[in-house]
């Protein structure tokens, strides 16, 4: 099932490396980088090389996996925690990254406790980021076969920011469900608000959707909500970064007002979430911390200002939308609703 792979492991002499396309680029250049330092992938985290909760998650996994530990020299522990802390302070929002530190971390303290050597604890590692990769990519398309369901055989659908194979390591989560809904025949047209100021709708979104032949219609963020009154939306389905046990999600920076324009004008609101991004030790969205990003990004754009010098900025990278303004959450185990429980997840 081919896709947009924003991320590939390489095996090497030397071990391995990390490959990352550089969505920074996109549309207008394809390029791949190599990363072989888990401090050189904490920075094209920070740097938004890769982005997207699902594969920062997997890239995260990876960076522990890389030559520069020295693997067959003595003091392998030290190094390693020193790279689970520089990636885990990479971004704040984006759960998925934790939750994969904390899946490798279990796999590091069952090598040690087996009594491996340090090749071998790289080797599990290695296994462990491997499974992440093909865990996530299962997860996508299941989740995708569970939203392609609430959607009529013809509908006009509202997505914001880049949820695509961009953003996980294939397949897709709210554009995942876009996409399954083409491949399955439905007469789907995407709209695409921009997504200032990075502009991932406009860039990303749309590169993903015009290179899989799906319609789609490209805004600035300030037109959704009377494209919404004009009654040409029949469901908002975006994506999320993190979400808290009572539903309050934290997705990028404009959700919430998307959120309100289709409660207001009776549209469904579905947010697709892989049950890695729930968080459900945070009880709300008041716990979610919310990544400040720099000035730049709004006073530039690609490099060229557009604001005066000595402009102020708010630049937070994420918003909350409160869960009630939830239609339903689309995961890879069905539709569910908060209260969110270990229990009711497992179901």
């Amino acid at each position: 099932m081919s896709g947009f792979q924003s991320i590939r492991w390489e095996e090497t002499t030397g071990g391995g490396s990390l490959v990352l396309l550089d969505q920074r680029r996109l549309p207008f250049e394809t390029l791949y980088l190599s990363f072989e330092t888990p401090e050189s992938v904490a920075q094209a985290i920070r740097d938004m090389v890769v982005r997207g909760a699902p594969a920062i998650g997997v890239t995260a996994a990876y960076g522990l996996c890389l030559p520069s530990l020295r693997w067959s020299e003595p003091g392998l522990r030290q190094r390693l925690d020193a790279a689970f802390a520089v990636l885990a302070a990479s971004r704040p929002t984006a759960v998925n990254l934790f939750w994969a530190l904390e899946r490798m971390r279990g796999v590091l303290y069952a090598a040690e406790s087996a009594g491996s050597d340090n090749l071998s604890v790289r080797q599990r590692l290695l296994d462990a980021a491997h499974a992440l990769f093909e865990e996530d990519r299962n997860v996508n398309i299941a989740l995708s076969d569970y939203g392609v369901d609430l959607l009529p055989d013809k509908a006009n659908l509202l997505h914001h920011c880049n949820t695509g194979s961009l953003a996980t390591v294939e397949y897709g989560t709210a554009l995942g469900i876009i996409r399954r809904a083409h491949e399955r025949g439905k007469q789907i047209h995407a709209y695409l608000s921009e997504t200032r100021p990075r502009l991932q709708g406009a860039s990303l979104s749309a590169y993903e959707m015009a290179t899989l032949r799906i319609p789609y219609t490209v805004l600035v963020d300030g037109a959704a909500a009377y494209l919404m009154q004009k009654g040409n939306v029949d469901a908002v389905v975006v994506g999320c970064d993190r979400v808290a046990a009572n539903g309050d999600t934290a997705n990028k920076i404009g959700t919430y007002m998307h959120a309100l324009c289709a409660k207001a004008h009776g549209i469904p609101f579905y947010v697709a979430m892989p049950t890695s991004t729930l968080d459900i030790s945070l009880s709300s969205g008041a716990d979610i911390p919310v990544e400040e990003r720099p000035s730049e990004e709004v006073t530039e754009i690609r490099g060229v200002r557009i604001a005066p010098e000595g402009t102020k900025v708010w630049n937070p990278a994420f918003d909350i939308t409160p869960g009630g303004l939830v239609t339903g959450f689309i995961t890879e185990r069905g539709v569910l609703h908060p209260p969110f429980t270990v229990e009711s997840i497992q179901k």
